[in-house]
């Protein structure tokens, strides 16, 4: 299967848009010139790693936005609302957290709900 850049390059366009920042700004951030992020986002120029994971970070985004075909939204959102939720949980918080959901889920499984 063969990786088609120029859909990445679309999707970190949309990203850069999404956060309001121009391709001068999102080149600066990443440490290349503005012609080399335009050829990205072209599909023309593939980036090296280490350029890659600077546009993900300065987008704040995951790389999985960025290259995934087909991102399910709702499961996007339900990630970001349960990261949302339990971000000031410790580590215990959150293992109970798991434990009550695990069993509500099975609950609801064998009751057919």
């Amino acid at each position: 299967m063969a990786i088609d850049y120029a859909a990445i390059g679309k999707r970190i366009k949309q990203k850069r848009i999404e956060n309001g920042l121009s391709q001068e700004k999102l080149a600066e951030m990443v440490g290349i010139g503005p012609s080399h992020m335009s050829h990205i986002e072209g599909g023309t120029t593939t980036p090296s790693f280490e350029v890659f994971i600077s546009i993900v970070n300065s987008l704040n985004c995951s790389a999985d936005d960025l290259l995934m075909r087909e991102v399910s939204v709702a499961k996007q959102l339900r990630h970001n609302w349960l990261t949302k939720l339990t971000e000031d949980c410790s580590t215990k918080e959150i293992k109970i957290i798991s434990d009550i959901v695990s069993s509500a889920i099975e609950t609801l499984r064998k009751n057919q709900f």
